[in-house]
């Protein structure tokens, strides 16, 4: 299957909920498997050497993945655990690469008790009968984690299915990895995360009412709630898609320390617009950091720096930095 042109709204991904029915036109398919969150430039490569052998060998590609992400079920004590791609989200970006299915499998603490044996025996070999599979370089499953490439590699042999490792994609010396781009993100560097993404990280949330100090020094703000992971404290250069357009603008992370908040919020503002967007939908696309958070002495003293990173973001916004094609 050929990859489909880019805004070509024909293409349509089957997203396959019930393992015990798999559509017979998917065995011996091309097969991968993993959590995929984030959809980055590792994953992608994945995606499309599974698209490519499943062309060559004249079968279906498919994407087996898990939801909820397993870290929600085998560690309930680390909350909140934010994803990168809530799973709507992901499912977009998997059909996005020309995948013909995603197969997707609930995780519970009983899926958890699958061996890898029991795994490949029962669900790649025995529903799937795949042709071929690839998995990433650090991939592991299975009660234990005690599955990798090394023994999928010998089921292969077993069963009759060929296995293909690929190995890490890196950009600015790091390892595309979910992991890595969220600690990148957590660390405010949005560049870097967005540079192993592939496209710049996005948070998309509802508008809600805030303090409105924004407004009493001449810069209004709209404050957005989301579950995905919010970046370190500070000012970043943003695109904003409200409604189909894109805006530049500004987000502010952290507490207001200024005027005594102790809340984190994130409170955008959109250069040259007008127009009340309380209770819409808004999606971030963070371009760069400016700086830390400051506490200021005053609402004069704040004005006055936001005046400048606004200046330094039209700078950055303008430049080509904001270039989200990657």
């Amino acid at each position: 299957m050929a990859l489909p042109e880019e805004n070509v709204t024909e293409w349509v991904m089957e997203i396959i909920r019930d393992i015990d029915n798999i559509p017979e036109d998917f065995t011996g398919g091309v097969i991968t498997i993993g959590n995929f969150d984030g959809v980055h430039l590792g994953h992608r490569e994945i995606f499309r050497k599974i698209v490519e052998e499943a062309e060559r060998r004249n079968t279906k590609s498919a994407v087996i993945t898990f939801d909820p992400h397993p870290q929600k079920v085998m560690h309930p004590e680390k909350r909140p655990f934010f994803l990168l791609t809530p799973l709507n989200e992901k499912l977009d970006l998997i059909s996005s690469c020309g995948v013909d299915a995603v197969i997707l499998i609930t995780f519970s603490a009983e899926f958890a008790r699958v061996t890898a044996e029991e795994f490949v025996e029962d669900i790649l070999w025995g529903k799937l009968r795949l042709s071929k599979l690839f998995v990433g370089y650090d991939y592991v499953f299975g009660k234990g984690r005690s599955g990798n490439a090394q023994c999928l590699k010998a089921y292969g042999k077993r069963f009759g299915f060929q296995v293909e490792e690929i190995g890490a994609v890196k950009r600015s010396g790091m390892i595309s990895s979910s992991t890595n781009i969220r600690l990148s993100i957590l660390d405010g560097n949005v560049k870097l995360a967005s540079e192993m993404l592939g496209k710049p990280y996005n948070v998309s949330g509802t508008v809600v009412k805030g303090y409105k100090r924004g407004t009493d020094i001449g810069y209004p703000t709209a404050n957005i709630q989301s579950e995905k992971v919010i970046p370190a404290t500070g000012v970043y250069a943003i695109l904003a898609e409200l409604e189909g357009i894109r805006h530049q603008g500004v987000i502010n992370i952290g507490s207001n320390p200024t005027f005594g908040n102790k809340e984190i919020s994130a409170e955008v503002h959109l250069l040259d617009f007008k127009g009340d967007i309380y209770g819409k939908t808004i999606t971030i696309l963070f371009i760069d950091r400016l700086r830390d958070e400051i506490q200021f002495k005053g609402p004069e003293e704040l004005a006055r720096q936001i005046k400048k990173d606004i200046e330094q973001a039209r700078k950055i916004l303008s430049a080509g930095a904001a270039d989200t094609s990657m």
